[in-house]
């Protein structure tokens, strides 16, 4: 999906005009808005809605072996985003909607089978196997309310081929990553990787608790990091790379007919000086991850205030995060937000004032303090101690990283709150941020908050 969006938008106004028209003829054209009536009034902006299907069936019996890959491809989506690219084409917000959404498509006609269907209940990414990309897009407008002006298809193939040509992407981890299922492995820490790993990363549900949920995370995670690295890695600048990124990218692609090059070119030309911190990521509001639907099964089903007050917000054109910040903010990544972290100040040396200063440097960087700092027991205290409970070792961890040089104390039973007593070799506090750190009306991240600090 990423690919899509940096190479056939980003990448356009690059390889210049007679380049995309001879890649144009590369795409597989389909017309998912064939018949389509009674459809939403149309907002501001652009709308895709971006889909990437299983096709393990082109993947070598070499790489279905190494990435786990194996059994027959199930003609469905694996994930499905909608991508609004706002009218001045300054920014690009990205919605995913989970796969397992509970969903109920219009009536029609099974592409498979050729039978009619009245409207009835599934999960979204059945929309895919039953009516193809017609009824995967009815089935979202009706929704969101939000109408589609393009549609955009990958498979695993495009999606591999390109990240190895762009030369693989920087990912970082606060914790280890294992995922039986895909055979992702990743110590915590920052990698980069090719892309049959970055299918790995992209397809794992099994890393965490979240499952699919988690899943979609770090698919918006990767985007960002795609985006950086196509804008600033200098694919763009180059003219060889990029056309080996295309040809990649373009023969694995779906679009709709209207999606040509003319329009393409027109938006690469209004993005020049796009940048991940352009870009702004999240997720349908939830309120059951666990619908029980007869004949179905476990289901998600949206907040119905929250998601159609989204969804309002994509039509009216309006940033999600608030505010974009002009340039990315490199922070260091830890496992815990800064804003669930609650901690009380002592100034542990004879310095005057020191405890007010690493209280408002912690407070300004996200932590929840006291706003009260006192003194501590001892004035003579050379390395910053950062007292915790073992029960909050994690919030601990993450402290210690905002606050290099500092000393690890555990105490049984101190509750949730973390006490530091400031010692005489504080400097400054570094800023963290945590994974999955959301904030916003709408849970939004923007895309420099997620790329590799």
């Amino acid at each position: 999906m990423a690919t899509a969006l940096s190479v056939l938008v980003l990448g356009a106004g690059g390889i210049g005009h007679a380049l995309v028209s001879s890649l144009d003829t590369k795409i597989d054209r389909i017309d998912p808005f064939r018949d389509m009536k009674n459809r939403p009034r149309a907002g501001h902006g652009t709308n895709v809605l971006l889909v990437g299907t299983d096709g393990r069936d082109k993947i070598t019996e070499e790489e279905k072996e190494k990435y786990r890959l194996g059994g027959a491809p199930c003609h469905c989506t694996d994930t499905i985003m909608l991508l609004h690219i706002s009218a001045d084409r300054t920014r690009a917000s990205v919605i995913s909607l989970p796969r397992d959404s509970y969903a109920e498509v219009p009536g029609h006609t099974d592409a498979t089978t050729g039978k009619r269907h009245l409207a009835h209940p599934v999960k979204l990414n059945a929309a895919y196997a039953e009516g193809g990309p017609t009824l995967t897009v009815r089935t979202v407008e009706h929704m969101t309310g939000v109408k589609i002006d393009h549609y955009l298809e990958v498979d695993f193939t495009a999606f591999m081929r390109t990240v190895d040509a762009v030369g693989g992407v920087e990912i970082c981890t606060a914790k280890p990553m294992k995922d039986n299922y895909t055979g992702l492995v990743l110590d915590s820490g920052t990698h980069w990787l090719d892309g049959g790993q970055a299918l790995q990363y992209v397809r794992s549900r099994h890393v965490d608790g979240a499952s699919d949920l988690g899943r979609m995370q770090r698919q918006q995670r990767f985007m960002a990091a795609l985006i950086d690295r196509t804008t600033s890695g200098g694919v763009l600048l180059n003219p060889v790379r990029l056309r080996e990124v295309a040809g990649s990218v373009l023969g694995s692609v779906r679009a709709d007919q209207g999606f040509r090059t003319e329009e393409m070119l027109a938006l690469a030309r209004a993005m020049r000086g796009f940048t991940a911190a352009s870009s702004e990521f999240t997720s349908v509001p939830v309120a059951n991850a666990g619908y029980q639907v007869k004949g179905i099964g476990s289901t998600v089903k949206w907040d119905p205030v929250k998601s159609k007050k989204l969804f309002a917000a994509v039509r009216e054109d309006q940033p999600l995060a608030g505010r974009l910040p002009r340039t990315a903010a490199r922070k260091k990544l830890v496992e815990v937000s800064p804003q669930q972290i609650r901690v009380q100040v002592y100034n542990g040396t004879r310095l005057h004032g020191l405890g007010a200063t690493v209280d408002s440097a912690l407070r300004s960087t996200g932590f929840s303090t006291t706003r009260t700092p006192l003194n501590g027991d001892r004035r003579d205290v050379a390395r910053t101690v950062i007292s915790f409970d073992p029960r909050w070792d994690r919030s601990a961890r993450s402290l210690a990283t905002a606050l290099p040089g500092s000393v690890l104390h555990p105490v049984s039973g101190q509750g949730a709150t973390l006490k530091v007593t400031a010692g005489e070799n504080f400097t400054a506090v570094v800023p963290v941020r945590a994974e999955n750190a959301y904030q916003g009306e709408f849970g939004t991240l923007t895309g420099d908050q997620v790329i590799c600090g």
